[in-house]
């Protein structure tokens, strides 16, 4: 029973054992769980894996393994489901855009509030309520130039102002190995080294000079170890459009683990408010104040930034436009923060240089970061480091 399943994991060079196995079989024979993919699967990764840090190489095994099996999910919003079934996926021209209009802020949550109290049954295609393949700025597969996404399973076009259902991010894999040494030869040249602690180190010039100086009797010298002294906290990105740029961003992050020491990192959504967070899983039960964040690190440290800043730019500018709640402030006021706490700072952008010019919201966090954003490629790593290292 589930062998295939064991030697999956296994493939996927995680260290599951047979014992770990078998007291799987036997919670499930217990009758631990019910029978439904989603407790099997907390219960194969509560038996099977001994540390966090392997969780995404079995969640990537485990779908895997159950491709084409729907997990089963709590849908606790108040949207009907049928409204939002997937039956029509609109695909409209460049001229047939142009003609949508876009909602203001104010507009488009007020509309919302009055679709939901004129609203009772589906609709598909149209252009003013809740649903499917049209223009409305309310529901999924349609189009329009500035709505809410409701229902849908990922962005297609990157222009909703927010999202109704709750998303699962996962942590970017900080062990991944890189096809390529040349981001770490990059970050290399952020390294400050000095001396510190204890003498653990030969000193092979002095202890030669000390030992000729002494006829030849040897003469030991140590010194202490060379530490890299650069402190940096890195802020990035995770979900929606970012899911695109997974691969290079765990690249960097892996990089910037093996190369600095004193590194802090924290993972904000889009744009960054009152709190961040360090585990995807529990980012709604562990959040860190941002607030706290810049008083507990001091103005040593490096800040830096990872993200495609492409978003709504009521995201940065408005009170109460991040996707996902209520900010009470504006984003743009949280990045006027952090980079007045911390003077070196550099933002990192994924995203191709080539389309920043078409993404309003990546000329305000530019225009934010004082035109200190930077494309992640070498040469863009190169000059984020030059200028951090002033």
């Amino acid at each position: 029973m589930l062998i295939n399943f064991f030697f999956t994991l296994r493939a996927a060079k995680l260290k599951v054992s047979v014992k770990e196995y078998l007291m799987l079989l036997e919670a499930i024979q217990a009758g631990v769980i019910d029978n439904t993919v989603d407790e099997f699967y907390y219960l194969a990764r509560t038996s099977l894996v001994k540390d966090e840090a392997h969780f995404d190489k079995f969640d990537r095994a485990f779908a895997a393994y159950f491709k084409g099996v729907e997990l089963l999910t709590d849908f606790t919003q108040d949207v009907p489901l049928d409204w939002l079934q997937k039956k029509l996926e609109l695909e409209l021209s460049a001229e047939d855009k142009a003609l949508i209009e876009k909602m203001g802020w104010d507009e488009l949550m007020e509309t919302l509030k009055k679709r939901f109290e004129e609203q009772k049954e589906r609709h598909e295609g149209g252009s003013k309520m809740i649903g499917t393949g049209g223009t409305s700025p309310f529901g999924a597969y349609g189009y329009n130039p500035q709505g809410i996404r409701i229902g849908q399973d990922k962005s297609r076009h990157k222009s909703a102002v927010k999202v109704w259902d709750q998303r699962q991010f996962k942590d970017y894999d900080d062990t991944l190995e890189l096809g390529t040494r040349n981001i770490k030869v990059a970050l290399r040249r952020l390294r400050r080294f000095a001396r510190e602690g204890s003498a653990e180190e030969l000193d092979l010039d002095d202890t030669i000079r000390s030992t000729a100086a002494n006829a030849g009797w040897l003469d030991i010298k140590m010194v202490p170890e060379r530490h890299n002294k650069v402190k940096v906290l890195l802020l990035m990105d995770v979900g929606g459009t970012m899911d695109e740029h997974i691969h290079r961003v765990e690249e960097i992050f892996s990089a910037a683990k093996s190369e600095f020491k004193h590194l802090e990192f924290y993972y904000f959504h889009n744009c960054v408010y009152d709190f961040m967070w360090k585990n995807n899983r529990r980012r709604y039960s562990e959040k860190f104040s941002t607030w706290d964040i810049i008083r507990k690190y001091n103005k040593d440290y490096k800040l830096i930034f990872v993200g495609d800043a492409t978003m709504s730019p009521y995201e940065i500018l408005q009170p109460g436009g991040s996707v996902e709640y209520n900010n009470e402030e504006t984003g743009a006021a949280w990045l006027a923060r952090l980079t007045g706490a911390f003077p070196k700072f550099a933002w990192i952008n994924p995203e191709p240089q080539g389309v920043w010019g078409y993404r309003q919201s990546i000329a305000v966090v530019q225009q934010l970061m004082n035109q200190r954003m930077f494309p992640l490629s070498l040469a863009g790593l190169e000059g984020a480091m030059r200028l951090l290292s002033k």
